[in-house]
């Protein structure tokens, strides 16, 4: 009955459109009072303790340097770059997209964050060279998912502290399946250029404009190579990658590039605020129901009802992404990953399956969902810069959205690419 009710009135809640933090705090609160005995103080109570982690701390700092590389005029660097290395290949716009994507998702850590940085250039350039809007609407929703794949990873962080899963760890796992999905929408961006006949962006670069053009954006590259090598090389944990993040792009972007004004500083803190209070403010009530669902036995009366009918390892699996990718059309990836987790990793560790391997499975697949209707912050991101309508971008998207399901299932029955660098 309180299965029922819990997540009966959370469905509810969503389809009436009332925001995800409130909607997990009402269900909770609902169902302790109706069918427990558990103090209702225990919301509270989870919320603040769930907020008070230290690996948490790394969440609002990396939104807020991924902002302030907006803002500050790194993610055009890193675009000049891209063109550089890509821009002579057929359909070198697409190309260019994708790279760059996954250069700045080495920076912010979101999805998001990198739709709307990357897009605001790529989408009105690729719209002059006669590509097609809802083309390119789609591609940059698609390699915006990138973002939270490629460490450092705002859904890692979530996932490292609800499970007790090393951050480092996972962003070293996470290397590999960013790259190849980038691969693979590069595929899928070179056969629609043939086919569309969509021109290079630029000629095989010299020598010399390769220096040239590496000069000018070395800053902006430093900025993964120091927070990662910082993390790897152990000088510093992620939460402090994460400060040290936003501190080199303020600089960078004040003293370097010299496009970060006062008027331009204040506006990325304000912007980058706002996320954050939403998402802690989520985060916090997202623990409490985690809670409940611990205290309640939820997982495991779900556990042993699926391994009832099911348990062999490929279907169990089969089922969770399917469960995953159905989903992540509907709850953000944050919010789904905290309820989602303590379900569904007992179930898989019990089958033998590595915590480390199970976060990027439930990351990538979740990750999806950025740019599935009706939820998608990619796609009305994406929309929104293009001009486009939903509808038609979504239609762009199945080739895309294809070859990261494809993508997914490798990364699912083959560990090899999320624990090869562990060497696990």
């Amino acid at each position: 009955m309180n299965i029922l009710l819990l997540f009966g009135l959370l469905a509810v809640l969503l389809a009436l459109s009332v925001p995800i933090g409130i909607s997990l705090g009402i269900a909770t609160a609902v169902t302790i009072v109706t069918c427990s005995r558990i103090p209702l103080v225990l919301i509270a109570q989870n919320a603040f303790t769930g907020m008070d982690s230290f690996p948490l701390l790394a969440i609002p700092f990396f939104m807020l340097s991924g902002s302030l590389m907006t803002h500050g005029g790194i993610s055009k660097k890193i675009v000049d770059m891209a063109e550089c290395l890509v821009g002579f290949v057929t359909g070198g716009l697409a190309m260019v997209t994708v790279v760059a994507c996954m250069f700045f998702g080495a920076i912010s850590g979101s999805a998001a964050a990198t739709v709307s940085a990357i897009g605001s250039f790529m989408v009105p350039m690729m719209k002059e060279k006669q590509y097609d809007s809802a083309f390119a609407a789609a591609l940059i929703s698609a390699a915006g998912t990138i973002g939270c794949i490629i460490p450092p990873s705002i859904p890692f962080v979530v996932y490292g502290v609800i499970t007790g899963t090393s951050v480092s760890d996972l962003f070293i796992a996470g290397i590999i399946p960013g790259i190849v999905i980038g691969i693979a929408l590069m595929l899928v961006s070179y056969y629609y250029a043939k086919r569309d006949g969509y021109p290079r962006m630029s000629k095989f670069p010299s020598f010399r404009t390769l220096v040239k053009t590496f000069s000018e954006s070395v800053w902006a590259l430093l900025v993964p190579v120091i927070v990662l090598g910082g993390i790897y090389g152990g000088v510093f944990t992620p939460t402090e990658a994460a400060v040290v993040a936003a501190m080199y792009a303020l600089v960078v972007g004040k003293f370097v590039y010299k496009e970060l004004t006062y008027e331009v500083t204040y506006r990325a803190f304000r912007e980058s605020i706002l996320i954050i209070g939403a998402t802690l403010f989520m985060v916090g009530l997202a623990t409490s129901f985690a809670s409940y669902l611990a205290m309640e036995r939820i997982p495991v009366k779900v556990g042993s009802y699926i391994l009832g009918f099911a348990n062999s390892k490929v279907i169990v699996l089969l089922l969770m992404n399917i469960v995953f990718l159905i989903i992540g059309c509907f709850v953000d990836n944050i919010s789904s990953t905290i309820i989602l987790t303590p379900i569904f990793l007992p179930i898989v560790q019990s089958l033998g399956v590595d915590p480390v391997h199970f976060g990027m499975i439930i990351s990538i697949a979740l990750a999806i969902g950025f740019s599935t209707p009706p939820y998608g912050c990619n796609l009305f991101i994406a929309s929104t810069i293009s001009g486009e309508s939903i509808g038609n971008v979504a239609k762009r998207l199945v080739p895309f959205i294809g070859a990261m399901i494809i993508c997914l299932t490798l990364f699912t029955y083959f560990p090899f690419f999320s624990l090869f660098l562990l060497k696990k």
